[in-house]
């Protein structure tokens, strides 16, 4: 599977196009590879009191997540059976990883990251 997102407003003045899949092309060879891990498809939305992050992982429960944080910069993997996911999302600011809230439901993985105001 292979796409792309264009994102606009997350302070940036251009639109911003992700690719997401686990489809890559090699850079030594130039061929297609498909890689074991997915990258899903993620949404941040900057609500008043949290950031939101929402990734479309199906297969997943809330039991196979792991978050990571370092700085402004989240990592989202999951593992369940043949199902592995990774994705970096680039946060707005900086949160704690003991403040981050994750839920899971039917696949769709919802992050929140309290902002520090």
């Amino acid at each position: 599977m292979y796409g792309f997102t264009v994102k606009m407003g997350l302070g940036d003045d251009q639109p911003r196009v992700e690719p997401f899949g686990n489809l890559r092309q090699d850079s030594k060879s130039g061929h297609t590879v498909v890689q074991e891990v997915r990258e899903p498809v993620v949404d941040v939305f900057e609500e008043e009191k949290h950031v939101l992050v929402v990734a479309e992982m199906p297969g997943i429960g809330v039991k196979d997540v792991r978050v990571e944080v370092e700085g402004d910069l989240l990592t989202i993997s999951a593992e369940h059976g043949d199902k592995k996911y990774r994705k970096e999302v680039l946060l707005p600011e900086s949160v704690p990883q003991e403040k981050i809230q994750v839920t899971c439901n039917n696949g769709v993985v919802e992050i929140r990251c309290p902002r520090s105001h």
